[in-house]
């Protein structure tokens, strides 16, 4: 497990690689300020080991979210497709529901790949 020491206050990344996963749970604010960090920490994640079959991304600890932070997520959903993994949003607090939905992006970002490689979580 690997917590990420980072310059801003408000957000703190957990992350736990085991077999064909990687787990990072989000702890603060993902938005202008400090989005990218969860972006860089996936593409390091990514590209780092080979056979990531899924990625998981447990938002229980999600403040709040911005325009930023939403576009970080669908940045992340391009990438795992791209590279054949399955992006899982898991623990979504309401306020985080409330955006994926207002924004028509809930059910690209939480239903399962049809068909992909494994569609359970």
């Amino acid at each position: 497990m690997t917590t990420m020491p980072l310059p801003s206050d408000h957000l703190r990344l957990t992350t736990v690689d085991a077999d064909d996963r990687v787990r990072i749970e989000i702890h603060g604010d993902l938005d202008y300020e400090n989005a990218y960090l969860l972006q860089d920490e996936v593409a390091v994640r990514l590209t780092g080991r080979v056979g990531v079959r899924h990625l998981d991304i447990h938002c229980t600890g999600l403040g709040t979210i911005d325009s930023t932070g939403l576009s970080v997520l669908l940045m992340i959903h391009r990438r795992t497709t791209a590279a054949g993994v399955c992006l899982h949003l898991e623990d979504r607090p309401a306020n985080l529901e409330r955006l994926l939905d207002i924004t028509g992006t809930l059910d690209l970002l939480t239903a399962p790949p049809a068909g992909g490689p494994g569609t359970s979580g």
